[in-house]
């Protein structure tokens, strides 16, 4: 008990430099694929069953530009801080979880008639 530890010191005696960089590449590796996969994740626009219904029942079709414009939107929205959104394309409507990209109901030109939308925080017009 003669040698001295202070705070914030695990080991009394001095960690040499090939045991430390050895330890911080691997952490390295393991938080730039959990980083690269998170990205990628967050990145995808998902579609709830609900919606999927939805869609399908509707003959609501997404091409691939479309839903990158849809994602883009989503991406707008987030940057505003949103929560639930409302993104309305030339004759359909979505509303979309910002926080989890998902987009949880779907509605066609006809279905959104007469209708009110409710709990959504903003509004994203695609055009």
């Amino acid at each position: 008990m003669s040698e001295r530890l202070t705070i914030g010191q695990l080991y009394p005696s001095k960690i040499y430099p090939t045991a430390q960089n050895a330890a911080q590449r691997n952490s390295q590796q393991e938080s730039s694929q959990a980083s690269f996969d998170q990205l990628f994740q967050d990145e995808l626009l998902k579609f709830s069953n609900h919606a999927a219904k939805r869609l399908e029942q509707r003959g609501i079709k997404l091409k691939g530009e479309q839903l990158a414009q849809i994602q883009n939107a989503v991406d707008k929205a987030a940057a505003k801080g949103s929560k639930e959104s409302l993104i309305l394309m030339k004759d359909m409507a979505l509303i979309v979880n910002v926080a989890n990209r998902t987009v949880v109901t779907a509605m066609d030109g006809s279905s959104m008639k007469d209708n009110v939308f409710t709990q959504i925080d903003s509004a994203v017009v695609i055009s």
